[in-house]
């Protein structure tokens, strides 16, 4: 007999206690994804509006994973998709234009549409891939 308790974990438990940053430079849409994460007890670090400022934090903190708007003010994310790919740390694009061309190297990384759904962005982050993928 199960208990009634008993159920599977949310994905939303991927996030908790992990150090996410947020790069966005719409100020809503940033601080709606900064609540939402730190909801579920992530810690959230930015939001950073642009590639500058974002390179800065990943400098200078400790981060598991990043959520990452593909188009800034007049830049593209892509050098912060660079610099975590390197580091290897996980990334999802979350954006609003669907049609923009990912890099095929960043071809693994989940695409999120705007509004962010967070129980995607956590299993996208936090679960293992399949080897070759």
């Amino acid at each position: 007999m199960t208990r009634p308790d008993h159920h599977e974990p949310s994905p939303l438990q991927l996030l908790k206690g992990k150090r996410i940053l947020i790069v966005e430079d719409e100020y809503f849409v940033a601080d709606e994804t900064r609540r939402a994460l730190q909801a579920v007890g992530a810690k959230v670090i930015g939001p950073a509006p642009s590639v500058e400022i974002g390179m800065s934090m990943i400098d200078q903190e400790t981060i598991d994973a990043a959520v990452l708007d593909i188009r800034l003010e007049g830049e593209t994310v892509f050098p912060i998709a660079e610099r975590l790919h390197a580091l290897a740390i996980p990334f999802v694009f979350a954006t609003a234009y669907i049609t923009t061309d990912i890099p095929e190297k960043f071809g693994g990384y989940h695409l999120c549409e705007k509004p962010t759904a967070l129980a995607e962005i956590a299993t996208a982050l936090f679960t293992p891939k399949p080897l070759g993928h």
